[in-house]
C-alpha cells in the first residue's frame, strides 16, 4: 500500500480536497486503484449535527455516514463509493480509545495521547486504506489522505504526530507528503511572495514531516524565480513543485497536475513505473466542453443557506453535471427563501423585489433540502409559483414536503395543512415525524444512507429518466415523511406518488400530472451524481428548463425499443418494467449516452 498525505499551510480553504481528489484522478488514469481518507480534527464524531454555515454541506454516503463535503469531491472525481470510516475525526478516535479503556483492553495502563491515541489513528488509517471502494476485489494500490486544517493548529497535533510515526511504520518508499500552500501577491509590490510557504514548510519539518512535493496555490502561474526560491528554501526539488493556479473550473486541476508531471514525481518516489501521459481524454473533453457552453439555462435555487455556496455543494455539482450533458450554460440564481415571504416586502423591500424578479425570470426552480422552519413559507410560495405558472420544478427532501403542503393548501383548500416539524398541533398534518426516529438524539438518528425506491408505474417521467428501471437506490437524510393517511386524497387531486419504498407506505418520488416537469424526491439524488453520469432528476430539470425533455425522452424510448428488439424475451413472470430480455442491460444513469446491448456488442 502506498500512502499520499496532503497537508495544508498558511490559511484554510486553499483547496486541499480538490488537490487530493485531482491527484487521485491522475493516479487512477495511470492504472492504479485509489482510495481516500479525510482527517477532520474537530471533536464531533461526524458532520451530522453541524450547521451548513459552519462547515458547508453534510455529505451522505451509502452506509449512512454523515461526513465532510470533501468526501463528495473524492466520490465525484474518482467515481468510487466510500464509507463512514473514510472520514476520520478526533471524536471517532477518542470514542474508540475510551471504549477500549472501559473494556480493559489497555490492561490497566495510563491511557495517553502518545502512544494510545496516535496508535489508534495509525491503525485506523491502515485498516481503512485496504478496503476497496471501486467494487473490485482486493485492496487498492494507493490511499490519498487529506489532513484537514492547517499545520500548527493545536487540534491537529495528535494526527501530525501519528503521521510522523506512520512514515516509519510503512517505510519512506511508501509514504509521500504533498504540502499545499499559498503563494500570494501583494497589491503594492506585485511580486509572488514565498515567505508564507517557507514558514509553513519549516513548521512542518519541525514537527518531523518533510514534504516530497509542494502544491502551490496562486492566482497566476508561478514565475521561474519564485519556483527556484521555493526549491532552495523549502528543500524540495524544482520538478516536485506543482502549481495549482486559478482556473475556470476545478475539473482543470487534474489536467494541470498531469501537465506538470505530478504522476511522475509521485510514482518515482514510490519506485513504480508510470505512463508517459495518463489517459484523461474523456476528462479533458468534459472540462473544455463546460468552458465552451454558451446557451444559458437559468435555475433559481430557493434555499435557506444561500449565503454560503458550499452549503449546497453537491446540488450545485449535480446541476453542472446535468448542464454538461444538456449542452447548456448554467446561470444559477441564489434566492433566499425568506426574501420571498410577505413580511420581507415590508422589512426588506429591495431584497423582496430582487428575489421575486429572480424567481420569475428563471427557466427552472429548485428547492433543496433543509431543516427548521426559517424560510419555509418562501419555499412554499416558490413551489406554488412553479406549479401555477408551469415552470419546471425539482424539490429535494424538504422540497418534496413543502410541495405537498402547498398542494394541500392551494388545491385541496386545507388552509392549515402543515408539517408537524413546523406546527406540532396542526389539524391537517401532511408531513409527520417518522416513527422509528429518535426525538432526543440528533446525531446519526435520521433515516440515512442508500435505500430502495420502487416505481409504481413505468409510465412516469422519472421512471423514463432513470431508464425505466423497476427499482432504484438513492441516499436519504430525513426525519419527516409524507403522512401516508393523506396519500389517497392527494393522489385523487392529481399529485402522484410514483415512487415508494418497499413497504409502499413511505413516499419517495412525487410528480404532478399535466405539468412540463414538477418532480420532487424524498431522497437526495445529488449525492450520487457524477461527471459524465448526471443524476436523472437533475438532468430532467435542466432538460425541461431548456425545452429538451420531450425530445430526449422520445429518443431514449426509441433507443430502448431498438435495444430490446434484438434480445430474446424473458418469460413474463420474470420481466421487470423497462427490461427487454435476459441479455439487455440499459444504462442506469440519466446520461444521454447510448443504451448498450450485449447481444451484438454495439451501442445504439
Amino acid at each position: 500500500m502506498k500512502y499520499i498525505i496532503v497537508s495544508g499551510g498558511v490559511v484554510s480553504g486553499l483547496g486541499k480536497g480538490v488537490t487530493a481528489s485531482s491527484i487521485g484522478v491522475v493516479l487512477k488514469a495511470c492504472g492504479l486503484r485509489v482510495t481516500s481518507i479525510k482527517i477532520d480534527p474537530y471533536i464531533n464524531t461526524d458532520a451530522g449535527t453541524m450547521s451548513p454555515f459552519e462547515h458547508g454541506e453534510v455529505f451522505v454516503l451509502d452506509d449512512g455516514g454523515e461526513v465532510d463535503l470533501d468526501l463528495g469531491n473524492y466520490e465525484r472525481f474518482l467515481d468510487v463509493t466510500l464509507n463512514r470510516d473514510n472520514n476520520l475525526t478526533t471524536g471517532k478516535i477518542y470514542q474508540s480509545v475510551i471504549e477500549k479503556e472501559r473494556r480493559g483492553d489497555y490492561l490497566g495502563k495510563t491511557v495517553q495521547v502518545v502512544p494510545h491515541i496516535t496508535d489508534e489513528i495509525q491503525n485506523w488509517i491502515e485498516r481503512v486504506a485496504h478496503v476497496g471502494v471501486d467494487g473490485l476485489e482486493g485492496s487498492p494500490d494507493v490511499c490519498v489522505i487529506e489532513m484537514g486544517g492547517t499545520v500548527g493548529d493545536i487540534e491537529s497535533m495528535p494526527f501530525i504526530e501519528a503521521l510522523r510515526q506512520f512514515q516509519f511504520r510503512v517505510g519512506a518508499e511508501n509514504f509521500c507528503l504533498i504540502h499545499v500552500s499559498l503563494v500570494p501577491v501583494l497589491g503594492v509590490v506585485g511580486e509572488q511572495k514565498t515567505k508564507p510557504t517557507q514558514h509553513s514548510v519549516r513548521e512542518l519539518r519541525a514537527l518531523g514531516l518533510t514534504p516530497q512535493l509542494l502544491a502551490c496555490r496562486s492566482a497566476h502561474p508561478l514565475e521561474m524565480v519564485t519556483r527556484q526560491k521555493l526549491s532552495q528554501f523549502c528543500h524540495v526539488q524544482a520538478e516536485n513543485i506543482l502549481n495549482v493556479y486559478d482556473v475556470t473550473n476545478i475539473w482543470h486541476i487534474p489536467l494541470l497536475l498531469r501537465e506538470q508531471g505530478a504522476h511522475k514525481a509521485i510514482l518515482d518516489h514510490f519506485k513504480l513505473g508510470h505512463p508517459s501521459s495518463p489517459n484523461l481524454d474523456e476528462w479533458s473533453v468534459r472540462t473544455h466542453k463546460w468552458d465552451g457552453l454558451v446557451t444559458p439555462v437559468r435555475i433559481a435555487m430557493v434555499g435557506k443557506y444561500t449565503g454560503l455556496a458550499d452549503s449546497y455543494l453537491s446540488v450545485l455539482k449535480a446541476l453542472q453535471h446535468a448542464c454538461i450533458d444538456s449542452s447548456r450554460k448554467l446561470i444559477l440564481e441564489w434566492v433566499a427563501a425568506t426574501d420571498l415571504e410577505p413580511n420581507s416586502h415590508v422589512e426588506k423591500p429591495e431584497a423582496y423585489k430582487k428575489a421575486w424578479e429572480a424567481l420569475k425570470g428563471a427557466d427552472g426552480v429548485l428547492v433543496p433540502g433543509g431543516f427548521g422552519d426559517r424560510g419555509v413559507l418562501g419555499k412554499i410560495l416558490a413551489a406554488q409559483y412553479a406549479r401555477e405558472h408551469r415552470v419546471p420544478f425539482l424539490g429535494i427532501c424538504l422540497g418534496l414536503q413543502i410541495a405537498v403542503i402547498e398542494f394541500a393548501r392551494s388545491v385541496l383548500k386545507l388552509s392549515q395543512a402543515n408539517s408537524t416539524e413546523f406546527d406540532q398541533a396542526t389539524p391537517c398534518p401532511c408531513v409527520v415525524f417518522m416513527p422509528e426516529v429518535s426525538k432526543t438524539h440528533l446525531g446519526g438518528t435520521m433515516r440515512l444512507g442508500a435505500r430502495s425506491t420502487i416505481f409504481q408505474t413505468a409510465e412516469c417521467t422519472t421512471a423514463k429518466l432513470y431508464g425505466e428501471e423497476h427499482c432504484i437506490n438513492e441516499r436519504h437524510r430525513h426525519r419527516y415523511e409524507v403522512n401516508p393517511e393523506m396519500v389517497a386524497q392527494l393522489e385523487e387531486a392529481g399529485l402522484k406518488f410514483v415512487g415508494r419504498d418497499e413497504s409502499g407506505r413511505r413516499m419517495e418520488i412525487m410528480e404532478l400530472a399535466d405539468h412540463p416537469y414538477y418532480v420532487a424526491t424524498q431522497f437526495h439524488p445529488e449525492f450520487k451524481s457524477r461527471p459524465g453520469k448526471p443524476s436523472a432528476v437533475f438532468l430532467g430539470l435542466v432538460l425541461a428548463a431548456s425545452h429538451q425533455l420531450e425530445a430526449y425522452l422520445s429518443s431514449r424510448a426509441s433507443s430502448q425499443q431498438l435495444a430490446t428488439s434484438c434480445c430474446k424475451p424473458l418469460p413474463v413472470v420474470d420481466m421487470l418494467p423497462g427490461t427487454g430480455g435476459a441479455n439487455c442491460h440499459p444504462e442506469s444513469s440519466g446520461s444521454p449516452r447510448g443504451v448498450h446491448c450485449s447481444c451484438n456488442g454495439a451501442a445504439s
